[in-house]
């Protein structure tokens, strides 16, 4: 099951319920905020309830698709792969230490990433630094939580990082990674899922430049 947030012409943000090619528009039921309905601990079970009711739908087509983040921050975790591990201390001797402890630690490198209104929405441009000269998107599986701490569905993200600036210097994080359009989010929340089934997911990149592929890549 799919959650989204969309816009019809220059109506007001609007919640849907993705079913196959159609949307039901839940903002009809009262709901005009993916987070609160994250809150109900029965949220499958009103959701299949809702995908019954006799509201507004409309096909893909005609509605534009916003970023699913609200008013939520969106952080991330670093050094995640170990071939992560191995390009940043290759690309930096002062951060190869640093990159090396953290790896086996129990905490994890945890850093802002963007507030809500930094995040682009689905098949817009990302930005990149003007001051760097090597910009990588870096895609990956996206946890929603909760006021509580629950995870309770997942997404998908673009981590773009200006990788010269952090090899340069690992205190330079901040500027490789949090600036104007430099997190993607999106398109839709996937709800019902468990870890078993994420960890079978693929996670693709595609980069296109004047309509072609320059580069595709998958991991699991």
């Amino acid at each position: 099951m799919k959650l989204c947030r969309f816009q019809i012409g220059q109506s007001n943000p609007k919640v849907g319920l993705v079913l196959d090619e159609v949307i039901l528009d839940l903002t009809a039921e009262g709901i005009d905020r993916i987070s609160s309905l994250l809150e109900f601990e029965g949220l499958m079970t009103q959701l299949t309830g809702l995908a019954q009711a006799q509201l507004p739908r409309h096909s893909r087509g005609e509605v534009k698709l916003l970023s699913p983040v609200e008013r939520q921050e969106v952080w991330a975790v670093g050094v995640t792969y170990l071939r992560s591990k191995k390009a940043r201390m290759e690309e930096s001797d002062f951060s190869a230490t640093a990159y090396d402890k953290v790896y086996e630690a129990p905490r994890p490198e945890l850093f802002f990433k963007a507030l809500p209104e930094k995040v682009v929405p689905p098949g817009e441009p990302v930005g990149i630094r003007k001051d760097a000269q090597w910009n990588v998107p870096e895609p990956e599986l996206a946890f929603v939580l909760n006021s509580r701490g629950h995870l309770v569905c997942y997404t998908i993200g673009n981590d773009m990082s200006s990788r010269d600036i952090e090899g340069e210097n690992l205190l330079y994080l901040p500027q490789a990674k949090i600036y104007d359009r430099s997190c993607a989010v999106g398109p839709v929340f996937v709800l019902g899922a468990t870890e078993a089934d994420a960890r079978q997911w693929k996670i693709e990149l595609q980069i296109q430049r004047a309509d072609a592929i320059v580069f595709r890549g998958e991991t699991s």
